[in-house]
């Protein structure tokens, strides 16, 4: 009996429909996309198309994957950030829209001919490679703790197109580097209390790797880290980060006490305060 492309969307539609974590139903469209590597307006227009045992099955194992809760991104095995598609697996974070917005601050900041940047705790890359893409002759440093990490960001920077700009390093946050060197500092560090964890959706904890999520004291252990190391940079380089809910207020202070400016506050899609930019001004002779 033979199966068509339509054939297996419906009976994967009622499936999703059903599964408890609320996946929705056009997911079924672009597993089949995935699966013959097609967009979606080609499979809405070749349901009749015959599918093979072997790629039956093997739609069916993404299905799988999906209908037991793992994230969508990493079925697919890749996630857009900022018009550009980048590789994801269980090893890195998988990018959120919101993290768009250092991106966005990096650009409309006035940055040197061929400027040298930090991407602090990279992940996938996806901040990396695209300030690496979007800012002519940029250099990007690249660290992560994670080796499988790093990995993932050197996919990406190869894939697309960025092997020359970015280096990539594994190191604890910013150790050994040379901080005077930079014109620019991102990062979008783990945030969130470990007491959250219970509130986080099972696609988030049970399948994004801790270390990208949580951080002691509140969530903000890791920006601490971060404000304290910005001691060393150069004044007037800036240092951009993501942020938690509610942290704008503590971070603030912390920044102040450190002798650091807060140039700029940025609200996600949600109006939520979701990035600072904070400089160390020159020092008064």
């Amino acid at each position: 009996m033979s199966v068509t492309v339509d054939d297996l969307i419906r009976d994967a539609r009622r499936r999703l429909s059903e599964a408890p974590h609320g996946p929705s139903t056009r997911e079924a469209l672009l597993l089949m996309a995935r699966l013959l590597e097609r967009d979606e307006a080609y499979i809405l227009a070749h349901g009749e198309h015959q599918l093979e045992a072997s790629e039956i099955q093997r739609f069916q194992e993404l299905l799988q994957r999906r209908l037991t809760g793992e994230p969508m991104a990493y079925v697919l095995g890749a996630r857009e950030f900022y018009g550009r598609q980048f590789r994801v697996d269980s090893r890195v974070l998988i990018p959120r829209p919101e993290t768009e917005h250092l991106v966005e601050a990096a650009l409309e900041w006035d940055l040197p001919p061929e400027p040298q940047i930090l991407d602090v705790g990279t992940g996938s890359g996806c901040l990396a490679v695209t300030l690496a893409l979007e800012i002519p002759g940029a250099r990007v440093t690249a660290v992560d703790i994670s080796l499988g990490a790093l990995a993932v960001a050197q996919a990406n920077a190869g894939s697309l197109g960025a092997a020359e700009s970015v280096h990539a390093l594994c190191i604890d946050l910013v150790c050994g580097l040379e901080l005077e060197t930079f014109d620019l500092v991102v990062s979008n560090p783990p945030y969130i209390a470990p007491e959250e964890a219970p509130e986080l959706s099972p696609e988030i904890l049970d399948y994004e790797p801790t270390t990208a999520l949580f951080a002691d004291s509140g969530g903000l252990a890791v920006l601490h880290r971060l404000l304290a190391a910005a001691a060393e940079f150069r004044p007037g380089c800036p240092l951009m980060v993501e942020i938690g809910a509610d942290q704008r207020a503590a971070l603030t202070a912390a920044a102040t006490d450190r002798g650091l400016e807060v140039r700029r506050v940025i609200h996600d899609y949600a109006g939520i305060a979701r990035t600072l930019v904070l400089t160390r001004p020159p020092s008064k002779s």
